[in-house]
C-alpha cells in the first residue's frame, strides 16, 4: 500500500524524515520506495541528501534507521574481537543474549584506515536475519579484510551487562 502519490523531492524527503523518526525499527529502502511511489535508487539518493544535511540516519542490514538521542544512562564500550567466519552467529548471539546491542563493527584497514559498518543488532531474530542476508548475498564480512580482527561498539543499560558480555566472549575465545 502506497502512503503517497509521487511527490516532489523536498516533500518526499520531509515525509521520509517524519516516517523514519516515527519508527523505532529500521525500514528497508524497498518499503520506503513502495510508500513514496519511487524507485529504491531514488530513496538511496534521498537518504544521502538527508544525511548530508546532518540528519542522523544510518543504513543497517535491516534497513534505514533514524538515530534519536541516546539515553544518557546507556553505557557503551568498544570491544576487540577475532574469530572465523563460521563463529559470527555465535559471537553476535552471545552479545545479545547478555542484554547488549551490537551497534556497529569497525576494522582498521591497512589502506583505507578505519572502516565502520552499522549493525544495530538487538536480539537473536536480528542476528538470524543478519546471518541469512550474509548467506543470501555471499557478501564478505569486513573482518575478512583483517584476518578476523574487528571492533564492536556495544551498548547496554549497565556496566555489569557490558562486563558480562566481555566475560562471555573471553570464555568463547573471541575477545582479544
Amino acid at each position: 500500500m502506497r502512503d503517497h502519490a509521487k511527490q516532489n523531492g523536498s516533500d518526499r524527503r520531509a515525509y521520509l524524515l517524519r516516517l523514519l523518526k516515527s519508527h523505532r525499527e529500521p525500514i528497508t529502502g524497498s518499503e520506503l520506495a513502495k510508500r513514496t511511489n519511487v524507485s529504491r535508487q531514488v530513496i538511496v539518493q534521498d537518504i544521502s541528501l538527508l544525511k548530508a544535511k546532518n540528519h542522523p540516519i544510518i543504513a543497517t542490514s535491516q534497513g534505514y534507521l533514524f538515530l534519536s538521542q541516546s539515553d544518557s544512562t546507556t553505557k557503551h564500550r568498544v570491544i576487540a574481537c577475532q574469530h572465523q567466519l563460521e563463529d559470527t552467529q555465535d559471537e553476535l548471539n552471545i552479545i545479545v543474549d547478555c542484554g547488549a546491542v551490537v551497534k556497529n563493527v569497525t576494522i582498521d584497514h591497512p589502506i583505507y584506515g578505519e572502516m565502520t559498518g552499522s549493525l544495530m543488532i538487538k536480539n537473536r531474530l536480528e542476528v538470524a536475519h543478519f546471518i541469512n542476508k550474509l548467506k543470501e548475498t555471499n557478501a564478505p564480512l569486513l573482518s575478512t579484510l583483517t584476518e578476523g580482527v574487528h571492533l564492536h561498539l556495544i551498548e547496554a543499560p549497565t556496566e555489569d551487562i557490558l562486563n558480562t558480555v566481555c566475560d562471555a566472549l573471553a570464555e568463547a575465545g573471541y575477545l582479544l
